[in-house]
């Protein structure tokens, strides 16, 4: 069968790569088309556009490349029609999966969404247009089928990806890892800071902010496949480091780590790791989202899915160096290290064993 997938982002590449993967198992003769990055194409099939040029953050960025992004929905939506795909696979990402998914079904085909956009956040009428042009909804987090369910839309609990991604990870010999990587023998603390150009420096300079604080540690940012390594050139020295495309190695490796909200903070939980969860946008951005945004207690998907807090978030003014420093002494060592690594082995059990890429690939496959 012919494949079309969409990702718009790096976890999407991840969930979307894995996915892939599965498909090939059940369907030796699948083709893909697809938009993603260099996970999924490495996987096979034919790349149409990589993530990193659909990467807008914000409402005031997103007006200003509105163009781009509607010239980028156009081009889908002629590119789906000249290939004809069987099946068509939204990746989260909503604001663009959301119309393809209309276009997709007025021709017929057949309208997959693995990865629920987080409706039970904000634009929770966007249900509305899941029940219309979406066949089958794929749910990774378990509150999500009740959520769906109020709405009297059927879904499938298929259990979270990056358990997959996480289960079929190599073993890892830390001190080669620190040898190819120019590491000392310090502890590590890492720093997850997004993968976007704006976000990863607006976030390094407060995270960076609380070196002097802890000179027995090495801070090592993980960079984003998105970005080039130049890029961060400006941000090491001697206590500071960076490695490319090893985020996954970089935790397994580390005491502690410093993360943006987003699907990292759950990596990282899941590697392991205690962390602060960090986050600050444009106070324009965010103004509008708190007014936009149903009221949830929390950003971080570790708290959301044990509904309390079991990792601190620093959120805009919050964010503080002082803070940060408080949060991340907790985090070393002592109860609150304890806590938190007790409360990640309950995490693991709710979301269910690996096997969510198989789940998936064996419904839509079907």
């Amino acid at each position: 069968m012919k494949y079309y997938l969409i990702a718009g982002e790096a976890s999407g590449d991840l969930h979307g790569s894995n996915l892939m993967k599965s498909i090939k198992k059940k369907d030796t003769d699948a083709e893909f088309r697809f938009w993603g990055g260099n996970l999924m194409e490495a996987q096979g099939g034919t790349l149409v556009k990589h993530y990193r040029d659909l990467a807008f953050m914000g409402f005031a960025e997103v007006i200003q490349n509105l163009g781009t992004i509607l010239g980028n929905i156009k081009l889908c939506k002629k590119d789906i029609q000249d290939y004809k795909p069987d099946v068509l696979v939204l990746i989260d990402y909503p604001g663009f999966n959301l119309r393809i998914a209309k276009f997709a079904k007025s021709l017929g085909i057949r309208v997959v969404y693995y990865i629920s956009p987080q409706l039970w956040a904000w634009k929770e009428g966007r249900v509305e247009i899941i029940k219309k042009y979406v066949d089958d909804m794929l749910v990774i987090l378990p509150f999500e089928k009740d959520f769906y369910k109020k709405h009297q839309v059927d879904t499938h609990f298929v259990g979270h990806p990056l358990l997959d991604a996480i289960h079929n990870l190599p073993d890892l010999d830390t001190q080669k890892f620190r040898t190819e990587n120019n590491l000392t023998d310090k502890e590590i603390i890492a720093l997850l800071p997004g993968s976007r150009k704006q976000e990863v420096e607006k976030m390094l300079e407060i995270m960076l902010s609380v070196r002097p604080f802890f000179p027995d540690y090495q801070f090592v940012i993980a960079g984003a496949p998105s970005l080039e390594k130049e890029f961060y050139e400006q941000y090491v020295d001697d206590q500071v480091h960076f490695v490319s495309n090893k985020t996954y190695d970089l935790l397994r490796s580390s005491k502690a780590a410093l993360v943006t909200s987003g699907t990292a903070t759950l990596e990282t939980a899941l590697l392991n790791v205690p962390e602060v969860v960090c986050y600050r946008g444009s106070q324009i951005s965010y103004e509008i989202a708190k007014r936009l945004v149903k009221h949830i207690k929390y950003i971080c998907l570790v708290n959301l899915i044990m509904d309390k807090e079991v990792v601190k978030e620093l959120i805009q003014k919050e964010l503080t160096t002082d803070n940060l420093k408080k949060e991340l002494s907790l985090i070393l060592s002592g109860s609150d290290r304890e806590r938190i690594l007790d409360e990640y082995y309950i995490l693991r059990e709710r979301l269910g064993g690996a096997g969510a890429s198989d789940e998936a690939a064996n419904i839509i496959v079907e």
